[in-house]
């Protein structure tokens, strides 16, 4: 449940109003229920509750519980003590966008491709000390406009104490932009990565051993190119599974890259039975909401791209995208094995959300599409097809492009599907989005910041 929840009840209790059974009429339900049926985002002066952001669908009278009738009685009777232009105001947004109410907790996951890097080691970090730089103000309006409970950052430099990570979330979103409220994120991962992290072994064959080919993920500096996680709810570190240094060799049946005029192995043994699968990394981090635990599967799987006729990045690309789908599949041999050498995937009962760049298309583009056709098409997950749109004032979610799950702000259409945000069955998805502002709109000029589109999912606890 989102803390703005949490703070407008504690408002309602503060105002000192009492909600009795017998003060409840049959009309006062259904209005208190309306109101009460999504604040995502409220917005609480000194006067009482300003406009608040509601969410998401219908209200019958079927779906109203006795724990319900009285919150939204609760909320109901505080907008109530707010000035007469408020109320109108919020009941004007709620008429318009309440639906229906949800006695679980709605929780938003989303994964944003930052492109936060720079040419070396260090030079993201001193450029965002001060705390106005435009990249980073850009980036950051774009996450406060949509205000993911958990986000899973991509293109974000490392650095073992998570210095950028911090700067970034407490000099940037954590401060107002303009008229954009911060949003804290109390619990933070900053995700180890093979990019720009030296193999010491000659990858490439050039008979030398340098950066960035010769990384186990290909990097300019050690760090470049990493993940980040960022979430309203505790991450259980302790329980963090990381695949950082599985090999591809490992993998059954890998697609293992062969030179097609000779037919012969793209890679020496040696190199072959070395080489990590993962570009960056694969993480299993548990996320704690109330008496769940949410697996989030991450990973940023390397371009299929910036290769030869052997296809070795495409390879790889595929395998990565596979790595996940054989995780949570339960049909597929438990082959997977963490870095402190513990072995196996998720059971069927465990609630996970995929999410990365994996810089596939089913539809187009150089990906191998099978990796990617496969895992959209599990059994074990629900592919929401998040579509192209962005917030309004009031927090409502409009599409402003024509029906398209594009992400992504390049390829030979102007535009591609290659990052994801994919629940387990056992999530009820209940909204989705691409953040994609038209070009009329103020808020396109963020869009600069990155070649890649916020995706973000609404799904309910199990």
């Amino acid at each position: 449940m989102r803390k703005e929840h949490h703070t407008s009840r504690r408002l309602c209790r503060k105002s000192g109003v009492k909600i009795t059974a017998a003060g409840i009429t049959a009309t006062g339900i259904v209005a208190a229920a309306t109101v009460a049926a999504r604040i995502a985002t409220a917005r609480i002066a000194t006067a009482g509750i300003t406009a608040a952001r509601i969410t998401a669908a219908r209200i019958t009278a079927a779906r109203i519980t006795a724990a319900g009738i009285v919150a939204a009685a609760i909320v109901a009777a505080a907008i109530a003590t707010a000035p007469e232009a408020t109320q109108a105001e919020d009941l004007r947004v709620v008429q318009e966008q309440a639906t229906e109410t949800f006695d679980q907790p709605r929780v938003r996951f989303a994964t944003f491709n930052v492109s936060l890097y720079g040419k070396r080691a260090g030079e993201v970090e001193e450029r965002l000390k001060t705390g106005n730089d435009r990249q980073a103000n850009q980036l950051a309006k774009i996450i406060q406009s949509v205000r993911p409970d958990v986000l899973l950052i991509n293109e974000i430099d490392y650095d073992e104490d998570g210095k950028l990570l911090d700067r970034f979330a407490d000099q940037y979103l954590a401060v107002a932009n303009q008229n954009l409220e911060p949003i804290e994120y109390r619990y933070r991962y900053s995700v180890p990565t093979n990019t720009g992290l030296s193999s010491d072994h000659d990858i490439d064959g050039d008979a030398k051993i340098n950066l960035p080919n010769d990384a186990w993920g290909f990097g300019l500096y050690e760090g470049q190119y990493a993940m980040a996680v960022l979430s309203r709810y505790e991450i259980d570190r302790d329980s963090i599974r990381s695949f950082q240094k599985f090999r591809w060799s490992e993998m059954p049946a890998a697609m293992k890259p062969v030179d097609p005029k000779t037919g012969e192995n793209h890679y020496s043994d040696r190199v072959w039975n070395l080489l990590r699968l993962s570009s960056k990394n694969h993480v299993d981090v548990p996320i704690r909401i109330g008496d769940h635990t949410i697996h989030l599967l991450a990973s940023h799987p390397t371009p299929p791209v910036f290769d030869g006729a052997e296809d070795r990045n495409g390879c790889r690309n595929h395998d990565e995208i596979r790595f996940w789908s054989d995780y949570v599949d339960k049909t597929t041999p438990d082959y997977h094995v963490d870095d402190v050498g513990k072995q196996g995937g998720l059971s069927s009962d465990q609630s996970f959300v995929i999410a990365g760049d994996l810089n596939s298309d089913p539809q187009q583009g150089d990906s191998r599409q099978s990796g990617i056709t496969r895992l959209l098409g599990l059994s074990t997950l629900t592919d929401p097809e998040p579509k192209q749109g962005m917030f309004d004032r009031d927090g409502r979610f409009a599409e402003t492009q024509p029906p398209a799950s594009t992400t992504a702000a390049f390829g030979k259409n102007g535009g591609m599907r290659v990052d994801y945000v994919l629940p387990s069955r056992s999530l009820r998805v209940v909204d989705s989005g691409v953040f994609w502002p038209a070009s009329t709109s103020g808020a396109a000029s963020w869009l600069s910041a990155s070649d890649h589109r916020l995706v973000w999912i609404d799904v309910l606890m199990p």
